[in-house]
């Protein structure tokens, strides 16, 4: 398609990864022009010759072709990898762009990266947005769940574009929504991506259990999980995996049974481990699933423990499909319990005034975790805007209860058999510890004073006035400053 200088573009993208392609694409097929560059011209020719023939879509060999190809305010996004690439592209574009102009970073930035450009920008008189998107390559082409936050300035311009992009649940509203200022918007895609985590996680344990303690083929396995998509357990994860167990190479070998033992991560899921940590919250169950990736990749010393172990063959008590169900079910709904109680203590921490309804309804088509009850975490949070924690709604508790007694039977059976589940194990340790009222950290604390008169409340006196016990009858009465990282 030949260019006309005369008709600007409304938006421009720089990255032309798996992505930026698909969601220039799907900006195009939407109606808008859209201006694309790549550092490497022959990415940006081969699309455009490609793909992006005969569409609105016109690839630049210099930045300041590119930007002088917008509309105003101009709008740049950025699908480049995360970290000094965006703030050196940062740079070079504040020179080609007029004040007002809107900078978009829609990779994966570390939250606290985001808010430091957004201050940045803006006091160079630019509007920054930080959005979180989630769904893949598919998702980028046909509709993602887009999670912006930064210059509030910024969404009357980009919202039309945003929301007609993006994926649209079943009662057809976008799974996209302005999230608030700073690096919410990514804060809130690191929580989604670390939940995720979880979700993989408990998802391979329960393949785990009905291959190993169950005996199940693939097929029975993968019927197993088509039935559960059509229930409590709907989700794209639940549906792919189903997918995947009947998957066959041309010679009839299922490929799930090929594929070596060997998890890779990028990061995001332990961004939501160490901001989990610096907020002082558990994060237990995607911990484990951060730490099960680690793990795994060290095949050759797993291979060479097994060896030297020569643990005998597990005697398992068989599980029936409707207790591995519901242990799954139980397990999810503390995952989501946990990164909706770090996206709250985030927002109260940095002032960002999360709206968690919201969230969960972004996240029910196009990403990758999307799942039916996230209607009902939405539900919860919209009729309870104080809700402390998603296992105190009535619904959720009600859920959990019912499902309780295969859950810890499950674990049990796992761990008498020597099948590692840590995930399942990590959840259900997590409702424990949360419904216990008299936790043995008094211990703890007794502990910590008698080595390092670090103080501890007492029982029998109002709470908030610590005390400190000379235990051995040697030390002396200073105690240490009281706080809690």
């Amino acid at each position: 398609m030949e260019y006309n200088k005369e008709i600007k573009s409304h938006i421009g993208v720089i990255g032309l990864a798996v992505m930026g392609e698909n969601l220039v694409l799907n900006m195009a097929g939407k109606g808008y022009k859209v201006s694309v560059f790549n550092r490497t011209f022959a990415v940006t020719e081969k699309f455009v010759n490609g793909r992006a023939q005969n569409k609105q879509i016109v690839g630049f060999q210099t930045l300041k072709e590119f930007t002088d190809s917008l509309e105003s305010p101009k709008k740049v996004m950025l699908m480049v990898r995360a970290g000094d690439a965006v703030d050196q592209l940062m740079e070079t574009l504040f020179s080609l762009l007029d004040k007002g102009d809107i900078i978009i970073d829609g990779g994966n930035s570390n939250h606290s990266d985001t808010t430091r450009r957004v201050k940045y920008a803006e006091s160079k008189g630019f509007l920054y947005v930080g959005t979180g998107i989630s769904g893949g390559e598919e998702g980028a082409l046909k509709g993602p769940s887009i999670m912006p936050g930064g210059s509030s300035q910024a969404w009357p311009h980009i919202k039309d574009i945003f929301t007609n992009i993006a994926a649209k649940a079943e009662d057809g509203t976008p799974c996209c929504e302005w999230t608030g200022p700073q690096g919410s918007g990514h804060f809130v895609k690191m929580v989604h991506n670390g939940i995720e985590y979880g979700d993989m996680q408990l998802i391979s344990e329960a393949y785990a259990v009905m291959k190993d303690m169950s005996g199940l083929p693939n097929d029975k396995i993968a019927e197993i999980f088509d039935i559960w998509n059509n229930g409590k357990l709907k989700s794209y994860l639940i549906e792919i995996t189903a997918q995947i167990l009947n998957y066959k190479e041309k010679n009839g070998d299922y490929l799930i049974d090929k594929i070596v033992d060997r998890a890779g991560q990028k990061g995001t899921g332990k961004l939501s481990v160490f901001n989990a940590m610096e907020l002082g919250l558990p994060l237990n169950l995607i911990s484990s699933a951060v730490f099960e990736r680690s793990l795994s990749y060290r095949k050759q010393l797993r291979v060479s423990a097994a060896d030297f172990y020569k643990r005998a063959p597990g005697k398992f008590a068989i599980p029936e499909p409707q207790e591995i169900h519901d242990s799954l079910y139980a397990s999810k709904l503390i995952s989501y319990a946990q990164g909706f109680d770090l996206l709250k203590s985030a927002s109260d921490e940095f002032k960002w005034d999360l709206n968690l309804a919201s969230i969960a309804r972004i996240w029910r088509n196009g990403c990758i975790i999307r799942s039916v009850f996230l209607n009902r975490i939405a539900d919860a949070f919209e009729s309870n805007h104080r809700l402390e924690n998603l296992l105190m709604d009535k619904y959720f508790r009600d859920e959990i209860m019912t499902s309780l007694p295969a859950w810890s039977s499950l674990t049990a059976k796992a761990a008498i058999g020597g099948l590692s589940l840590p995930a399942f194990s990590s959840a259900l340790n997590y409702f424990y510890s949360f419904t216990t009222e008299k936790l043995p950290a008094n211990m703890i604390q007794a502990q910590r004073d008698y080595f390092g008169a670090h103080t501890f409340e007492r029982t029998d006196m109002a709470s908030g006035e610590y005390f400190h016990e000379n235990w051995t009858g040697e030390g002396g009465d200073t105690s240490s400053r009281v706080y809690n990282v």
